[in-house]
């Protein structure tokens, strides 16, 4: 197959890890930087152009879309929906799970378990959300934040409202969520590709930090997960539509509670942690979905 991959930087683990992956499987395997794709949007023959040249012949696109190129990324992946182009991450599934607060209110919808969350704008509907979740400590989140970044934990009352005041005066949206002290700093990623769980890991706060984030210096190990994780992971993932999922979830006392839904889960923390091959998992999925270049597929975009 021909094979595109959506990253804009082809020395990143991840996207080393994919095209390693495909070329051991004799696909031919092309990197092309989201931002650099021109879109040709023609009601006869849309296309997409990569330095003067027009992007023809894809089997498979996988995206690796950074948050903050959210919009032109799904701007991008459209336009392969409309050339009939496979795409393992779909430009709706993406947009769903980048909007924390679109996110949440659809895993609320199906039932799934999260910690108990309320969204607010100004100062005083973000105490009154305080209350409401029983006081501090409480977590609060910007709707648009990366790796651990606009997430705060505050301990106290005084402390949670100038938070509050601090993201107010920025213009800027954010959830108020209750904390899991059960949780002891540590959380669960869950890798989904398809309907199953194909590996799993622990991931532990480093001292002093509450965000277990591998990039704020958490450690990981390998964990084994309970039926009830398992499935509740997965069809977290499918209720946002993706084909693979990083479901980050915590333990608690009234069972796994979904954390986030990330839509372009980096490899190398999972594959260091749990030494399986989860870039070969996502090309042997990518080989079982994918349609000929040629062939009709419905689009969705």
């Amino acid at each position: 197959m021909k094979i595109g991959i959506l990253s804009r930087n082809r020395k990143l683990y991840s996207t080393r890890r994919l095209i390693e992956a495909a070329t051991e499987r004799g696909h031919e395997v092309r990197v092309l930087d989201t931002l650099k794709c021109i879109m040709d949007i023609n009601s006869s023959d849309p296309g997409i152009y990569y330095k003067g040249e027009k992007l023809e012949g894809f089997d498979a696109v996988i995206p690796r879309i950074g948050a903050s190129i959210t919009d032109y990324g799904t701007a991008v992946i459209r336009q392969f929906e409309m050339m009939g182009v496979y795409c393992l991450t779909e430009s709706i599934p993406l947009g769903r799970s980048r909007d924390k607060l679109r996110a949440l209110q659809l895993l609320s919808r199906k039932g799934i378990g999260m910690p108990t969350t309320g969204f607010a704008h100004d100062v005083e509907n973000g105490r009154e959300l305080i209350k409401r979740l029983g006081g501090a400590p409480v977590v609060l989140k910007l709707l648009r934040g990366t790796q651990g970044r606009g997430v705060v934990l505050a301990e106290t009352i005084k402390a949670a409202e100038s938070v509050i005041d601090a993201f107010t005066e920025l213009g800027a949206d954010f959830l108020v969520q209750e904390f899991i002290k059960e949780a002891g700093g540590s959380d669960i990623r869950a890798f989904v590709i398809g309907r199953r769980v194909v590996a799993a890991m622990e991931r532990s706060a480093a001292e002093g930090e509450f965000r277990s984030n591998l990039h704020r210096g958490g450690t990981a190990r390998v964990v084994k997960l309970t039926p009830e994780e398992r499935s509740t992971a997965v069809k977290a993932a499918q209720t946002m539509g993706l084909h693979v999922a990083g479901v980050d979830l915590l333990r608690s006392s009234r069972g796994p509670l979904i954390m986030e839904v990330n839509s372009s889960p980096g490899l190398g923390g999972i594959e260091a942690a749990t030494s399986k091959d989860i870039a070969a998992k996502i090309i042997t999925y990518v080989e079982d979905h994918a349609r000929p270049a040629h062939g009709s597929r419905k689009t969705r975009g």
